[in-house]
């Protein structure tokens, strides 16, 4: 327990620190193996702590018809024995020496993340090649993850958030993979089988369309041998795979979800912009203002502050690899349901018509930059933070040029943006609980 106890303060130490010193420069080493394979490093030798994120091209949306949550199946089930480890050895190896080694799978991408310290360096990679070559699916492992996923659905049948998500998704994206749940359904997981899986993992992981960010006590040499022996027995190239374009369909409608709850949940949703778009910080901009605020945006001063009609209301820009949506939410009792709809309507067409006051700009700009290098306060964000910036193609610069991007956003970007995103006619409204005096109408 000392030893654990110890572990644990110097990874809050590693935070603490980074924190202390937020303005400090962060240098991006690109660093390429022996074998080819390439990553994005932060170096910071303060303590004894590694980060990795890994990322693979090609997520959820490949999942075959039928077979929806397939991908997400198999990530719960890397880390459930490989090799000649069964699931309890793997976890002790794991958790004897404080590894934390978990898998992930979004409609785009498949990933995990891997954290260690530096002495156990060696043993962490290990785990994670063998889980990513050689997972061995045992029986009892797979019925009872199945088992859990199960138990999720059967769950979020019964909350009004997820019902009103699943709602969104399945008209906006109607036909197309992004319309599907990545967890699938209860008929599509009970009909997943290892062949399966092993099927995904043979197709999917492969060093083409393998992203990684490290952050923390390596030199570049070393992990150039690391990335090698992680990743090195993958194949050379995934098969080929493609998932379409999505024209979002969207309306000016509002869909009622019935769920037996005494407070709805509200999600919206108008077109957005993909991460290259040209606007895209404009948009970034706007959206905090409208809605991306926390505790200043237009949507939370209207719905919360002057009529209290929710604790908290908000919106997101959510661009995905083939398509991108604006996407807000708001929950409230179901007495106030229609008239907390009837506000987000019309700050949506407000700021589609006038655009945004100079003092709101500039406090929006102020906000953004100012808080950037709080993303840096912890190694496992600053991992990620690497691997975004290659799957968006960021640039090799892009901490550097951030702020200048946010900075260099006008009054006019964002009125232009904003009359291009926040057409009142495409804003789709689905409330899932029992809103009172509000009905599904086209």
């Amino acid at each position: 327990m000392v030893r654990i106890r110890r572990i644990v303060i110097a990874i809050m130490a590693a935070g603490l620190l980074l924190a202390a010193a937020p303005s400090r420069a962060v240098e991006v080493l690109r660093v390429k193996s022996p074998g080819g394979i390439e990553a994005w490093l932060v170096r910071d030798t303060l303590n004894p702590i590694l980060s990795l994120r890994f990322s693979f091209r090609g997520g959820a949306a490949l999942d075959p018809s039928g077979k929806e949550g397939l991908a997400r199946m198999t990530a719960a089930l890397l880390d459930e024995g490989a090799g000649d480890l069964d699931a309890k050895t793997f976890r002790a190896e794991l958790e004897d020496r404080v590894i934390g080694l978990s898998f992930d799978a979004g409609f785009d991408e498949f990933g995990g993340s891997l954290q260690t310290l530096t002495e156990h360096r060696e043993t962490a990679t290990r785990l994670l090649a063998l889980a990513l070559t050689k997972p061995r699916f045992d029986t009892d492992a797979v019925e009872r993850v199945r088992s859990q996923i199960l138990a999720r659905i059967r769950r979020d049948a019964e909350k009004p958030d997820v019902q009103a998500q699943i709602r969104l998704f399945d008209e906006i994206f109607s036909g197309h993979p992004y319309g599907r749940r990545t967890r699938g359904t209860a008929d599509s997981v009970k009909s997943i089988q290892v062949d399966d899986m092993r099927g995904f993992i043979r197709e999917r992981l492969a060093r083409d369309t393998l992203v990684v960010g490290a952050a923390g006590d390596i030199a570049p040499d070393a992990l150039g041998r690391l990335l090698d022996d992680a990743f090195g027995a993958l194949p050379a190239k995934a098969a080929p795979a493609r998932v379409a374009e999505a024209v979002p369909k969207l309306s000016a409608r509002t869909i009622v979800v019935p769920v037996k709850v005494p407070q709805s949940s509200i999600i919206f949703a108008g077109p957005g912009l993909k991460r290259d778009d040209p606007d895209y910080y404009a948009a970034y901009v706007m959206n905090h203002i409208l809605g991306g605020g926390a505790f200043t945006s237009r949507l939370y001063m209207e719905v919360r502050d002057k009529r209290g009609l929710a604790y908290s209301t908000g919106t997101s820009l959510h661009p995905m690899r083939h398509s991108a949506l604006v996407m807000g939410s708001a929950a409230t009792a179901n007495a106030r349901a229609g008239e907390t709809i009837d506000i987000v309507r019309a700050e949506w067409k407000r700021m589609a018509a006038g655009g945004v006051t100079a003092a709101e700009l500039e406090d929006a700009k102020t906000y953004l930059t100012g808080s950037f290098p709080l993303q840096f306060t912890a190694l496992g964000p600053i991992a990620g933070i690497l691997v975004a910036m290659q799957l968006d193609n960021l640039g090799f610069d892009y901490i550097d040029r951030r702020n200048d991007l946010i900075r260099a956003v006008t009054a006019e970007s964002v009125a232009r943006v904003a009359r291009r995103l926040l057409d009142p006619a495409r804003l789709l409204v689905v409330a899932a609980g029992e809103p009172e005096g509000v009905r599904t109408a086209d």
